[in-house]
């Protein structure tokens, strides 16, 4: 028997929503001022006085720090600020700044005022990093030339402007490093009528025929995420124009969405087989991040990023110094019952 290539697409649809490069499609949703951008009301706020006071004084826009898990806006934000203050953003990445030349090459090529957005700024190797601080503070780079009797530093003047770093894992930033940002400000998962407010914003774009109980049903199973909203969407769209006339309705949102195994709580098949692995192999924990990764076949990073933020924010989990442990919720959400309060064996 062949085996079935459409198994497993349920299972990481999720996890691709949230890992994958922006797509042409959520570009073209992202917003383009705060105006348009929904949520992270705080965060907004924050980064509207200071572009207020930088464009009044003249001067660049101070550095900025934004965590949070993926998928929540920090790449828009950047795009924002640098709409607003009408400055090139440049795009790179972490792991992509290897050496101390990359990030010089960087730097040279800004203009006055422009906006250097890192993401996972966390990955940046620590000895490139080091060249960040003088980079910050005093918009100036020392680089080592040649090697022994020859070596030579030459300092290179650089044009003054803002770094925005975007971390998912804050906590593994430096604190040299994370002092140097004048705001650091995190961002939290959305909530339901949030998100349906993107779901009509994003249709509406789309030109996409949707209900209340349809931008409803999508809201509800996005785990709190605009950048699966946006995926979910395109999706839940192909699928209407397909089996619904076009139209997206609750019933359709909900067709569409048991296809991809995402049930109405938002978890995907990944999510239950992390629970029922705790509950059925480990009488619901406690148990370590790495043994969990082993027992469903999948990186134990991606499941601290991706998956256990919801399942701990939902109450699913709990994370204990001894390990993961498994709520009375966790327990329900696979059908099962918890024998002698949260913990034990099964009914």
């Amino acid at each position: 028997m062949s085996p079935d290539p459409n198994k497993d697409k349920g299972l990481s649809y999720i996890t691709s929503a949230l890992t994958a490069p922006v797509t042409p499609a959520e570009a073209a949703l992202r917003p383009l001022s705060f105006a348009d951008f929904t949520g992270q009301l705080k965060t907004v706020e924050r980064l509207q006085v200071m572009v207020g006071a930088a464009k009044r004084r003249g001067d660049p826009l101070n550095h900025i720090l934004l965590s949070g898990p993926p998928g929540l806006g920090k790449t828009t934000l950047a795009f924002i600020l640098g709409h607003e203050l009408g400055k090139n953003v440049r795009v790179t990445s972490g792991p992509v700044v290897e050496k101390a030349g990359d990030l010089a090459g960087l730097l040279t090529n800004l203009e006055e005022g422009d906006i250097l957005f890192i993401d996972e700024i966390h990955r940046i190797p620590k000895t490139v990093e080091e060249y960040l601080y003088s980079a910050m503070e005093d918009f100036r780079l020392d680089i080592m030339i040649d090697q022994g009797p020859n070596a030579r530093s030459v300092r290179l003047s650089i044009p003054r402007f803002t770094l925005i770093g975007a971390t998912t894992r804050s906590g593994l930033l430096s604190a040299p490093l994370r002092s140097r940002f004048t705001l650091q400000t995190r961002l939290d998962y959305y909530d339901h009528p949030t998100l349906e407010g993107i779901v009509r914003r994003s249709c509406g774009l789309l030109k996409v025929e949707i209900d209340d109980g349809g931008a409803k049903e999508i809201a509800t199973r996005a785990r709190g995420t605009p950048r699966i909203v946006n995926n979910l969407i395109n999706f839940v769209r192909d699928y209407a124009q397909e089996r619904a006339q076009g139209k997206i309705t609750r019933p359709v949102a909900a067709a569409a969405l048991e296809l991809l195994e995402i049930d109405a709580a938002g978890l995907d098949e990944m999510d239950k087989r992390m629970l029922r692995v705790m509950a059925e192999n480990y009488r619901g924990g406690p148990v370590g991040m790495s043994t969990i990764a082993v027992a469903v076949g999948e990186e134990a990073e991606t499941l601290e990023e991706v998956h256990e933020p919801f399942l701990i924010q939902e109450g699913y989990l709990q994370r204990t110094p001894q390990g993961r442990t498994l709520t009375a919720k966790g327990y329900t959400a696979i059908g099962l019952k918890p024998l002698g309060g949260e913990q034990g064996a099964l009914l």
